[in-house]
């Protein structure tokens, strides 16, 4: 399988004539930022839902237009916004089938997209219509056949929906998905369950957190290994994304190698977007050196001598940085693991990441901001 996937998460766009198609001139800035840096580092750039404020075709057509210079390939989902019209006509009038698939595997890594909209009677009655629910269970049973790892993409969390909670969310953690992706929220989130990681991305219209200040998501998946790290549009660059193993916070599988090393020999994966710059090195402040591009153009060092414990992993290049805390389990340690409890629920939130991009105060239509 290919050794990663990568895409960027332009959160909900919003738009709508009412405040001067303030989210075009923003993805017209992310457009550019992804050509002119990200490029081919990034698998697609996705689209979350309430793309069109009100689901009106000159909505449509003014994001599509927008889009059109954008050299990733790009995907899109409906939601409740969209579905502002009491159906799905001017969006699927408007984009184009291949924007827009139901699934598609890409390398070793098979992505679902759902429609949680059109089920419902609008507004934030999300639901998934008996075909995409079944679709789900054979989708994740051919994952598990073809040794692939599953990421969902869908407007709003588990825990959103109106109705089968626990038996969507439940599917999910059976179902080996390592990742799902949504909109909705209008704040930056990760909720981790204990089996699946959630990720929410601030929208780029009606933004509450932060100042006002939009941006973007990158999302990385290493195998079942997540990272996820928010950019503002217009900070420096490069961007710098350690992208193994898994930073305590999103540890999903605690008895997995990948996620949770082992002491010793431990190996540091990171990417590098906007640079041919070589990274460096350090775990708990001290330098470890240069790193090395591998044949997936990831760039990977090993560290020998890490005991059992909680460790600072740096990597820096050009004046820029990321960091991750590891946890390092003793050889003959072996991790203790609950039954799942409120899967797919906002109760799993990590809190604020300042790092990452995640402030905490859930300033949202959901929580604690504007009605919208």
């Amino acid at each position: 399988m290919s050794a990663a996937l990568c895409w960027v998460h332009v959160g909900d766009l919003h738009l709508e004539a009412a405040d001067g198609w303030q989210s075009l001139d923003r993805l017209r800035a992310i457009v550019a930022e992804v050509n002119a840096h990200v490029g081919a580092s990034a698998d697609f750039v996705f689209l979350p839902g309430d793309n069109a404020n009100h689901g009106e075709p000159e909505q449509y057509a003014r994001m599509i237009d927008t889009l059109r210079p954008l050299t990733r390939p790009w995907r899109i989902i409906p939601g409740d916004h969209d579905f502002e019209p009491g159906d799905l006509d001017a969006y699927e009038a408007a984009v184009p089938e291949a924007n827009r698939p139901e699934t598609e595997v890409i390398g070793g890594y098979r992505c679902l997209y759902l429609d949680v909209v059109s089920a419902g009677a609008g507004g934030p009655d999300f639901r998934l219509t008996q075909h995409d629910r079944r679709r789900i269970a054979e989708e994740l049973a051919r994952a598990e056949a073809a040794g692939q790892v599953p990421a969902v993409f869908m407007h709003a969390y588990p825990g959103d929906l109106t109705a089968d909670v626990d038996e969507i969310a439940s599917g999910f953690a059976q179902g080996g998905v390592a990742f799902v992706d949504t909109g909705h929220t209008h704040y930056n989130e990760l909720l981790n369950d204990g089996r699946v990681l959630y990720g929410a991305t601030r929208s780029t219209g009606q933004i509450e957190e932060d100042g006002g200040r939009p941006g973007y998501a990158i999302v990385c998946l290493h195998g079942r290994v997540a990272s996820w790290r928010f950019r503002r549009i217009g900070e420096a660059w490069p961007h710098v994304q350690i992208v193994a193993p898994s930073d305590i916070r999103l540890v999903t599988r605690p008895a997995d190698a990948a996620q949770v090393p082992r002491p010793d020999a431990v190996t540091i994966l990171a990417t590098v977007m906007g640079s041919d710059d070589v990274p460096m090195l350090a775990v708990d402040g001290r330098g470890i050196g240069p790193m090395v591009r591998d044949a997936e153009g990831l760039w990977r060092r090993a560290v020998s001598a890490i005991e059992a414990g909680v460790h600072r992993v740096e990597v820096t290049c050009a004046g820029q940085r990321d960091a991750i805390d590891v946890l390092v389990r003793g050889a003959d340690a072996i991790p203790k693991r609950w039954p799942p409890v409120a899967p797919g629920r906002e109760c799993h939130a990590i809190g604020a990441w300042l790092e990452a991009g995640i402030e905490g105060t859930q300033l949202g239509p959901n929580k604690n901001g504007c009605g919208w």
